[in-house]
């Protein structure tokens, strides 16, 4: 899948962190496309729209902090 044509954004809450975040796009009503913000030539990787939705709500629920 191409997906050079996408309008990529970060989050709003990102700040000005030099860029140490991940991007993301909708390259299709069910996917959702990631990228590393500090390397926007770099690999994409794009997800279904439910599985990314269970990954971000874990991630909000702290289930992958480190102890």
């Amino acid at each position: 899948m191409d997906l050079s044509h996408l309008t990529w954004r970060k989050a709003t809450y990102s700040g000005n962190n030099g860029g140490g975040c991940v991007e993301i796009a909708h390259p299709h009503p069910a996917l959702i496309a990631v990228r590393d913000s500090k390397d926007p030539d770099g690999p994409e990787l794009a997800f279904p729209v439910a599985d990314w939705a269970e990954f971000t709500r874990q991630v909000k629920a702290g289930q992958f902090d480190l102890a």
